[in-house]
């Protein structure tokens, strides 16, 4: 379920770390139940690591948007955004599902999970990189974004591939802090219905 939550963030260095992390069979990661055994081969680790140097690529050479420019749900997504929200998704399908299996449980309840966990992960940061993109003035520093986004999809994987429980209460405080979000959203608009009357 961590991993799935770090996918949320961007789904390129969580898939790495795990299959890396499998490969050498180290902290109890393995994919060797359940037909998830390519995510520890050579090939997908060097299809994951294309993959990931194209997503920058398109990002500074064609200077796509790797978030939503905007929380409206009328506005258009990017291509490059939408892209890497669908591999948000799969990722963490694979990633939770090939974990159930490795433990000899059935994959389908995380491939089913992962939706709802990645869903939360992006709901929940997408708001916070929405708002740092308006208030950085600078166009490197609105790159360096994606930079910081890694970073914490990585440590996040990391930290979780250490203390497994801990990809609970990162869900449980990502829920918690959409939760609020919305309330105070729903509090602002009870406000300005009040004004009006």
């Amino acid at each position: 379920m961590g991993l799935a939550v770090a996918c949320g963030l961007r789904p390129f260095l969580p898939v790495l770390l795990a299959g890396v992390l499998a490969r050498h069979g180290t902290l109890g990661v393995h994919f060797a139940h359940g037909g998830f055994g390519f995510l520890r081969s050579g090939w997908w680790l060097l299809v994951v690591t294309v993959a990931l140097v194209l997503s920058y690529a398109a990002q500074i050479l064609l200077k796509l948007a790797p978030t939503p420019a905007s929380l409206d749900r009328k506005a258009s997504t990017g291509p490059l955004a939408a892209a890497l929200a669908g591999l948000g998704f799969g990722a963490g399908m694979v990633l939770f599902g090939g974990t159930l299996a490795a433990h000899g449980d059935s994959a389908w309840p995380g491939l089913i999970g992962a939706i709802l966990v990645v869903g939360v992960a992006q709901r929940a940061s997408w708001p916070v990189i929405v708002g740092a993109r308006k208030r950085l003035p600078d166009v490197a520093a609105r790159e360096a974004l994606t930079i910081y986004l890694d970073a914490a999809a990585l440590v996040l994987a990391v930290l979780v591939a250490l203390l497994h429980p801990l990809g609970y209460v990162v869900l449980a405080a990502l829920g918690w802090f959409l939760w609020r979000r919305r309330a105070r959203s729903d509090e602002k608009y009870a406000g300005l219905r009040v004004l009006r009357r």
